[in-house]
């Protein structure tokens, strides 16, 4: 056989021992998978930039050509048949969602005249270029995007369908629905995670928990923080056993649904753990709950008050912030911050509390914990059913007698 046709042969299978896997050949391969990874990626965002481009046009398309009126009322019914017809594999044509793409065109569109600024304004494509080219790396549709429809907003391609379903149908306003938006491309968070969140009305609470943060952290990290901690949490998962519980057993009726508790804090919370042992000056003291913010590159001690909120409840949570400040905080970290969570609060005493402190620290109130005793006990629910069986014989006997 000549060389030429040697060329031409077909790859050979090698058995394992035939080859050396050495740390360049690992790195190599490392290298290819994650390529392969980012490629797979950057064809999802591409593909649902197109595919939500044509939703927002299609929705454009029923609203500017008045189809209802032109055509019928049952003219959406009928598209959605046609389109089903023509692709039978595509599960984007059904009756509800051309609604959906009506309801999302008009959302944004219809509103937007009442606004000072247009949606282009309120959601930046310059804030979110960083995530936008991680995401696709060159963005071959950006200039599509805006040639198409120079209304609709190039960083909604980060955001799935459903998502701007949900957000539009949740939403009174632009703002708050630009919000949500806006939140879902920062943190990457699921359809789930999206609903509790605005179920938790992230949008109004943000922001309202006094603290401290403009005085003691730059201006780009007091603004996070400040969206980071609520003005009050819902602790509807927790259950204690009767309505004088003390700070202790809140704690561990929280940490014992810790998945729940995490989720109610908020995207980006990681626990360090609960009852934190520090040693200061030889004597032994401990934080009730401890935990390191992702993105705020910063630990946050959280302190828990089954009551309301007294002056001398800073001191406490300014000396342990203090504390991590200087026994765990690492040169690339920021400053550690302060939460304290309490029954009740007036803002007034918490402002005043805060003079004189120069760390970072915000008050936020509870709700909703579960009393145990509140529940009827396994004897209450036998009485009970005992009774009701009582009543119902007691009622056919009567029945009986009248027949």
């Amino acid at each position: 056989m000549d060389s030429e046709n040697k060329d031409m042969e077909e790859p050979r299978m090698v058995s394992s021992h035939d080859i050396h896997i050495d740390t360049e050949y690992a790195n190599w391969i490392a290298e290819v998978k994650h390529r392969y990874r980012s490629a797979q990626v950057k064809a999802a965002v591409r593909v649902n930039a197109e595919k939500l481009l044509f939703n927002w046009q299609l929705g454009r398309d029923l609203v500017q050509k008045k189809a209802e009126e032109r055509w019928g009322a049952g003219v959406v019914e009928q598209v959605s048949l046609d389109l089903q017809n023509e692709f039978p594999g595509s599960t984007n044509f059904s009756t509800r969602n051309l609604w959906y793409m009506k309801q999302w065109y008009l959302f944004y569109t219809e509103e937007s005249g009442k606004l000072k600024q247009p949606v282009s304004e309120l959601l930046p494509e310059e804030k979110y270029t960083k995530k936008l080219l991680q995401t696709s790396g060159e963005w071959p549709a950006e200039e599509k995007l805006k040639q198409a429809v120079s209304e609709f907003p190039l960083p909604f391609a980060c955001v799935p369908w459903g998502h701007h379903v949900r957000i539009v149908q949740h939403s009174k306003t632009i703002e708050e629905a630009l919000f949500y938006v806006g939140y879902t491309i920062e943190e990457g968070i699921s359809r789930e995670i999206l609903e509790r969140i605005m179920s938790d009305d992230l949008y109004h609470k943000r922001g309202k928990a006094p603290n401290n943060f403009p005085q003691h952290l730059t201006p780009q990290l007091s603004q996070l923080a400040q969206q980071v901690v609520k003005e009050n949490y819902d602790f509807g998962f927790a259950t204690v056993d009767h309505e004088t519980y003390d700070e202790h057993e809140l704690e561990e009726a929280l940490s014992k649904s810790i998945t729940d508790l995490l989720l109610e804090l908020g995207t980006g919370f990681a626990f360090i753990g609960r009852q934190k042992e520090i040693i200061v000056g030889g004597r032994s003291r401990k934080i009730d709950l401890l935990f390191y913010h992702i993105r705020l590159h910063c630990y946050v001690v959280c302190e828990l008050k089954a009551r309301p909120f007294e002056p001398e409840f800073a001191g406490k949570l300014n000396f342990y912030v203090n504390a991590i400040d200087e026994l765990l905080k690492q040169d690339e970290d920021n400053p550690t911050i302060g939460l304290l969570i309490c029954s009740n609060l007036n803002k007034a005493d918490v402002q005043w509390s805060f003079r004189g402190i120069s760390t970072p620290m915000g008050v936020a109130t509870y709700n909703n914990i579960r009393i145990k005793d509140a529940l009827p006990s396994q004897e209450q629910l036998k009485e009970r059913m005992e009774l009701l069986q009582k009543e119902l014989r007691e009622t056919k006997r009567l029945m009986n007698k009248q027949d």
